[in-house]
């Protein structure tokens, strides 16, 4: 039951993303269309009461796709700056576990090297204890 929740929900979102994406690629089409239109009209034919309209249609379809691109741009920087942060907490949490892991290791070396020469230490006691010893009686 959970799954299929769990795959309608990143439907939803691929859904609101492919959504996001239609629009900008729509708002650049038409600031595109009206640039292109612009460019292509007679430049005799035009007087300076045309060309004041049409440089208000450009700035509003340049201000149209700006305001569009920052909507869905936005979303996606604060999920990447969340993203950013998360990693940055997690390469320090690793870094200070190796760190940590580092010292144990040490530790650990340590105590083995101790060991190791504890247990020379009573070998070597006990061999002496063997040569000194007396020969046990046989009756």
């Amino acid at each position: 039951m959970n799954a299929i929740q769990a795959e309608k929900s990143e439907i939803s979102d691929e859904d609101k993303n492919l959504a996001a994406v239609s629009d900008v690629e729509a708002g650049i089409r038409d600031f595109v269309r009206k640039d292109v239109a612009y460019l292509r009209r007679n430049p005799t034919a035009a007087t300076p009461a045309a060309d004041a309209p049409a440089d208000t249609s450009a700035e509003a379809a340049v201000s149209s796709v700006n305001t569009l691109i920052h909507r869905v741009a936005g979303a996606s920087l604060g999920e990447i700056e969340n993203l950013i942060t998360e990693l940055e907490g997690l390469r320090t949490l690793m870094h200070n576990e190796g760190q940590r892991i580092q010292r144990e290791l040490a530790g650990y070396a340590q105590l083995g090297q101790t060991a190791m020469k504890s247990t020379r230490m009573i070998a070597d006691n006990l061999a002496q204890w063997k040569r000194t010893a007396p020969e046990p009686r046989q009756d």
